[in-house]
């Protein structure tokens, strides 16, 4: 699992797509349990990170960190 460092507003595609068609999905919240919003229709969804982790493929886009 070492190819699945994530962090908040990464952009990365899911095994499965959304059923609008898109595939593209951005973290917006992590901590136990992790919420991606879809980047084609915007409906957000709440997972339990260890499903996260089982059904993401791959980071599309690395998220630029907040400044502090």
């Amino acid at each position: 699992m070492a190819d699945k460092e994530f962090d908040l507003n990464d952009v990365v595609e899911m095994k499965k797509p959304h059923p609008c068609g898109a595939n593209r999905w951005k973290i917006i919240r992590l901590g136990m349990d992790i919420r991606i919003k879809c980047e084609g229709c915007g409906h957000s969804v709440m997972i339990p990170r260890r499903e996260f982790t089982r059904k993401m493929k791959k980071i599309l886009v690395k998220g630029v960190p907040a400044p502090e």
